[in-house]
């Protein structure tokens, strides 16, 4: 774990992770769906009734009071009908792998990349790894980006993954020519499916910007807190700009890093920005709700609220605020702020 003054971040065994959202799942009699696919809602004037579903048995439908989108790409609300983005340059997906002896003595990747990607059919680009917990000499890799697609399609998606997994044969034919001789640099795993950033913004009652959270303008009804900075990556080209809360930039692309000043500095910060309920809410869908990374948030403000710190607060909020409404008026856009800020603390929630 690193920690600094207002973050904090966590290497994961994802292997070990997924045993644990098992039992996690479990414990709380939840009746999970695996290799199972929502495909249509189905409507009864302004509000979803079921939605059809593909899995083994076939085709089904799981009927209820309330729906709660956490699909990434908001696949259930845009087939209910409510208005969506799909932004003309959107982040690039990444596709992430386990190599073992990754880092080695003497040898910076970066330099490497650069001097070598182009005999490998690689574009310029920067990224980052991490190593694995438990599993010696295994780094997490995510130095690649897929540019020109937006993986809400079937087709671009197929397109994407087939190029993601042909950058990681890339990686490894670089570093098994030009690495450090005498170590067995290994491809170990690829992940299951390329790892996603950006592919639509479904409508809400509000819209974050990123004012608001370079700000941390504060809300009455916010269901989440979060210290994760801007971090936007390049539609094409390669590198990512990270924007803090205190006024500093930093550029990190092939060409290494540039730091700079989105503003002035102040004696004081935030040190946190609040995403509101509103963003969750659509009033055309009465028992709907999105929760994830396809809330409504323009360019800057989307690319701090889309990672998992955050996007997790927001399913904890959707569920809440679901149960809320079953029992008063049946509408989400009707659920008390107050009454839902109150009852995510009760369990366990931050609420600032």
């Amino acid at each position: 774990m690193t920690t600094g003054s207002a973050n904090a971040a966590f290497c994961l065994n994802t292997e070990e992770l997924k045993i644990e959202l098992d039992l996690l799942v479990q414990e709380h009699q939840i009746l999970p769906m695996l290799h199972t696919q929502g495909c249509l809602p189905v409507l009864d004037g302004d509000r979803i009734t079921a939605v059809a579903v593909e899995n083994k048995d076939g085709r089904g439908a799981i009927c209820a009071r309330m729906f709660v989108d956490a699909t990434g790409d908001g696949d259930i609300a845009v087939r209910a009908g409510v208005p969506y983005l799909e932004r003309d340059r959107v982040q690039p997906p990444t596709t992430c792998a386990k190599i073992r002896h990754f880092l080695q003595a003497g040898m910076r990747f970066a330099d490497l990349y650069r001097e070598h990607h182009a005999e490998f059919g690689l574009v310029p680009d920067s990224g980052w790894d991490a190593p694995v917990p438990g599993v010696p000499d295994v780094h997490m890799v995510a130095q690649m980006h897929v540019f020109g697609v937006n993986v809400a399609h079937a087709e671009q998606l197929t397109r994407a993954e087939m190029e993601g997994r042909r950058q990681i044969r890339g990686i490894m034919d670089m570093l098994r020519k030009y690495g450090p001789k005498g170590n067995d640099i290994t491809l170990v795993q690829l992940a299951s499916a390329i790892g996603i950033r950006e592919t639509r913004v479904v409508e809400a009652a509000h819209c974050l910007t990123e004012e608001e959270v370079l700000h941390g303008v504060r809300f009455p009804d916010a269901i989440a807190n979060g210290s994760y900075r801007v971090d936007v990556h390049a539609p094409e080209g390669g590198g990512f700009l990270f924007k803090y809360l205190d006024g500093r930039t930093l550029l990190v692309d092939g060409n290494g890093h540039k730091e700079g000043r989105w503003r002035e500095p102040t004696p004081e910060n935030p040190t946190f920005y609040q995403v509101p309920y509103r963003c969750l809410v659509h009033p055309t869908r009465p028992n709907l709700l999105c929760a994830g990374r396809m809330i409504q948030a323009d360019r800057g403000a989307f690319g701090a609220v889309r990672v998992m710190v955050n996007t997790n607060q927001m399913g904890e909020a959707a569920g809440t605020a679901a149960v809320l409404a079953l029992r008063g008026s049946g509408s989400v856009a009707q659920v008390d702020p107050g009454v839902l800020r109150r009852t995510l603390a009760d369990g366990g929630s931050i609420m600032l």
